[in-house]
């Protein structure tokens, strides 16, 4: 079974065209270092909840939307060395003037990885 990173962060929702160049740039790094598959979705209905939610867990404010996103990776040890090459390739590298600004505030990001025990087609 598959191994996944899943991710939850609040972006701009002006900027709902600079995250989609963002994606279409980086993602395919991801596949670059051996994942099978990215995907990004942008808020649509994410209702605010009477305990937790998404727009909490990233604080979401009112002018921003809540994206969820994946990757698929064939298993964890994939994983773990393809985020291993991704953490040292200069063209993930926010602090390299040559990269265009994330445009989110990735401190604000919340994400995990997640091994696959159930999956219904």
């Amino acid at each position: 079974m598959s191994y996944f990173d899943g991710f939850v962060i609040a972006v701009p929702t002006a900027n709902k065209q600079q995250f989609i160049d963002h994606a279409t740039q980086f993602n395919p790094v991801f596949i670059e270092f051996g994942a099978l598959r990215v995907v990004e979705n942008w808020g649509d209905d994410v209702p605010d909840g009477k305990v937790t939610d998404f727009r909490g867990a990233v604080k979401a404010t009112a002018d921003e939307t809540v994206v969820f996103s994946f990757v698929e990776w064939p298993d964890k040890a994939t994983r773990d060395a393809g985020m291993k090459k991704m953490m040292e390739d200069p063209r993930m590298d926010p602090s390299n003037p040559d990269n265009p600004p994330m445009p989110f505030d990735g401190k604000r990001m919340i994400f995990g990885g997640f091994d696959n025990v159930f999956d219904l087609s």
